[in-house]
């Protein structure tokens, strides 16, 4: 996997909570370009590989922003960063990907939650860069809370910024903002944040009037599995047919194989174990990074055989082509999935 070296150039406080770092060329060169909406992988220490959305606007080229919120109950990244990153601290990164990109439309809505402004406020400077009509509302608990306050009241953004902090009452569950109350046909919505925030909008967009293709999400951790109870529920409701093929729709995990199309060899994937392990168990070599379907990184393409998609990367449009799979967590529908590896 290609890495870049950068330097930890600056360390500031973007909250109570929250920590932004500017991650400049170790060479002192420029760092390659990337899009509004696009992450990076850094590498923390030796299988502690997290991603985090450029903050800073896509026209800079001599600096990556990110900004982290700590998250004591989450999986060690954030720890980490907050505990261990200091000024002049040297990392490896991987080059930005971008699986959230702005769309063409007439008129952006962009909606945040907390730390999930990150990559909103990107495409907020990409935006305004280029003249075009959106705005942007930030949810958030508190003003102490609030990531990147400060840089968005005090820039040139704050004109089309709305922010909503719940302890003075303003919370998104109190009704949408006044631009989703009504589906425009021109409008791309954008909509980041926690898992239950972003839950909530999307569904309430949805039964406003919005059509699923103008919703655009991207989540920091994958949606919770269903429950053993439910599994049970919904296998033992999809009756006795294809077994296999109903315990897939059920959400169980069931075994199938991978066959690799440069080869030819195919390989029994157990229902405990996913894709991407048991290929590397046998040695193909695979591209993984967040292994929880959340960056992108292992999307592989699919030649023949149905997937079953559990990531939280791919739109609904590209999940029903079928043509690509995230090895780290999806599995299949069918007995054999064909890979383009």
């Amino acid at each position: 996997m290609q890495t870049l070296d950068v330097i930890v150039h600056t360390i500031s406080l973007a909250s109570s909570t929250s920590r932004s770092y500017e991650l400049r060329a170790a060479d002192g060169g420029a760092l390659p370009s990337f899009e509004a909406g696009a992450h990076i992988d850094v590498h923390l220490g030796p299988s502690l590989v997290r991603q985090y959305s450029l903050c800073n606007s896509p026209r800079e080229k001599a600096r990556y922003l990110i900004c982290v919120r700590r998250d004591d109950a989450g999986r060690g990244g954030s720890r980490t960063l907050h505990r261990d990153l200091t000024v002049g601290r040297r990392l490896r990164i991987s080059p930005p990907r971008n699986h959230f990109p702005l769309v063409a439309a007439g008129h952006h809505v962009l909606v945040a939650g907390g730390i999930g402004i990150t990559p909103l406020l990107s495409m907020a400077e990409a935006l305004a860069a280029r003249g075009a009509s959106f705005v942007l509302h930030h949810y958030t608990s508190s003003a102490a809370e609030a990531p990147l306050l400060e840089r968005l009241q005090s820039s040139a953004l704050g004109e089309r910024a709305v922010v909503h902090h719940s302890d003075q009452g303003d919370t998104v569950r109190a009704g949408l903002p006044a631009e989703l109350q009504v589906p425009e046909a021109d409008t791309a919505v954008y909509v980041c944040g926690p898992d239950g925030f972003m839950t909530h909008v999307v569904a309430e967009a949805t039964a406003a009037g919005w059509h699923p293709g103008q919703l655009h999400t991207e989540r920091f951790a994958p949606t919770a599995p269903p429950s053993a109870e439910a599994e049970a529920e919904a296998e033992a409701e999809a009756g006795d047919g294809d077994g296999d093929r109903d315990r897939a729709k059920a959400g169980v995990a069931a075994e199938f194989t991978v066959r690799i199309a440069s080869t030819g060899t195919g390989y029994r994937v157990p229902a405990d174990r996913t894709i991407a392990e048991v290929l590397t168990a046998h040695g193909v070599e695979v591209e993984l990074s967040c292994e929880q379907g959340i960056c992108g990184a292992c999307l592989t393409p699919v030649l023949a055989g149905e997937p079953d998609h559990r990531d939280e990367v791919q739109t609904p449009d590209e999940r029903a082509a079928g043509d690509r799979i995230t090895i780290c967590c999806s599995r299949a529908r069918s007995p054999e999935l064909l890979l383009g590896l």
